[in-house]
């Protein structure tokens, strides 16, 4: 196993371009599971979890070939309806195999899924919607299994205790467009990467309105076609490699963004001071003076994402001043906060809020990262530390993030790989 090493210190500069949507990729590549014709997937990331999502794929009687970020799904044989518990364990979106088996075969049998460690999320929403679609769905044995003579359409609600849920919302559109009838979504998750997936959808022939708003309607079709279709730009990646830029006080463009994504964190980095400016899909980030801190509040798209708390983290924790960081999405999701204290950050949590207290620097560390974000987290952290940080478990950064070493170097940053 091989843990990061980074020596901080370095302005970044350069140019650097983001790579195809990780949460979008995942249930598009599912949705390749309601039709029997060959699909076509370009922009896709090379990344542990899409890898482990094709997998899945084959192991339900696909055949997925990936060349250079262009995936070839094709039926190979009859679909098996079984999603065994050693791959759906490892990545908690395989679970969106659920909707699109349930959809095509009107049966299925998933594993109950695994992923990050970021608190409780529970598939109760999942299994309402389905419900509502007249499926019969048990749990037996850690797997969820779901059947149907016909699928129904319905008007269904998917709030949950945190708000809408972007897979569960992604899964109960997947199996609705095979339903008889019409089905209403509402507090459906507005995310990009629902409306990307609905995008795939109604190329394959499904009739979709309202994705990307709070009520998505679908009039179900009886079957789908085969579709070739461009994955979006990932919004936490892009986000990710603008808090590089700014922590480490450089001058980075970043190609490929889609500025309207990219709303509730632009807002805040704006509020703290940063320099910004966008030409065409590109974006030139500079911190030519001292950043002022910020407050925030984690909420479901078109808020500050939830997936970008952790790395404002980093930035807050050398920003003078003190902020505030609220969780409303995944209050417990602040396992980052112990390892950036480490490195000499000043953080506080109670309950769902993380006070930090700005210092002058950080101080390199060997520290662990707990899941995905996190990881990314503490390689900002890394990068704006005096000497060497050292970071165990980096196959979370793995799962999310394309060739992020390789784009950090290419903006002069010291970064390597050693063996634990």
């Amino acid at each position: 196993m091989d843990k990061l090493i980074i020596e901080g210190g370095v302005k970044l500069s350069g140019e650097v371009t983001v790579s195809g949507a990780k949460n979008a990729a995942l249930p598009i590549l599912a949705a390749t599971l309601l039709t029997d014709d060959a699909c076509i997937i370009k922009g896709v990331p090379d990344l542990r979890d899409t890898s482990t999502m094709q997998k899945i794929l084959r192991s339900l009687g696909k055949t997925a070939e990936y060349d250079s970020g262009n995936c070839m799904i094709s039926s190979a044989k009859g679909t098996n309806h079984f999603a065994d518990y050693k791959l759906v364990s490892t990545m908690r979106a395989s679970f969106c195999v659920l909707g699109p088996l349930l959809g095509k075969l009107k049966k299925a049998k998933v594993s109950l899924p695994g992923g990050c460690v970021i608190g409780a999320r529970p598939v109760d929403l999942h299994l309402k919607g389905l419900r509502a679609l007249s499926a019969d769905i048990t749990i037996e044995g850690g797997y969820v299994i779901a059947k149907a003579d016909k699928l129904c359409g319905a008007r269904i609600y998917l709030g949950g205790a945190f708000g809408s849920s972007v897979l569960a919302t992604d899964n109960v559109m997947m199996a609705a467009v095979l339903a008889s009838g019409r089905t209403v979504i509402e507090c459906a998750a507005c995310e990009p990467e629902v409306a990307d997936l609905a995008e795939f959808l109604i190329k394959m022939g499904a009739k979709i309105k309202g994705h990307g708003t709070p009520a998505i309607e679908i009039e179900g079709v009886k079957h789908l076609h085969g579709a070739s279709h461009t994955i979006i730009p990932d919004r936490i990646e892009a986000g990710t490699l603008m808090l590089a830029a700014l922590i480490t006080e450089g001058d980075v463009l970043i190609k490929n963004i889609l500025f309207q994504h990219q709303g509730g964190l632009l807002d805040k980095l704006e509020e703290a001071g940063a320099s910004i400016t966008k030409v065409d899909s590109s974006m030139r980030l500079r911190c030519a003076k001292k950043l002022k801190p910020v407050n925030i509040t984690t909420f479901p798209y078109p808020g500050f994402p939830t997936d970008m708390q952790a790395q404002i983290m980093s930035l807050m924790s050398v920003t003078p001043g003190i902020s505030v960081i609220t969780e409303k999405v995944y209050p417990d999701r602040f396992m980052h906060v112990s390892e950036l204290n480490r490195m000499g950050a000043h953080i506080q949590k109670e309950g769902p809020y993380a006070i930090v207290e700005g210092v002058r620097e950080l101080s390199g560390a060997p520290v662990m990262a707990s899941d995905l974000r996190a990881s990314a987290c503490l390689v900002l952290a890394g990068l704006a530390a005096t000497g060497k940080t050292s970071i165990s478990r980096i196959y979370h950064l793995e799962r999310g993030y394309e060739n992020m070493e390789a784009k950090l170097e290419k903006l002069g940053a010291r970064v390597w790989r050693e063996k634990e």
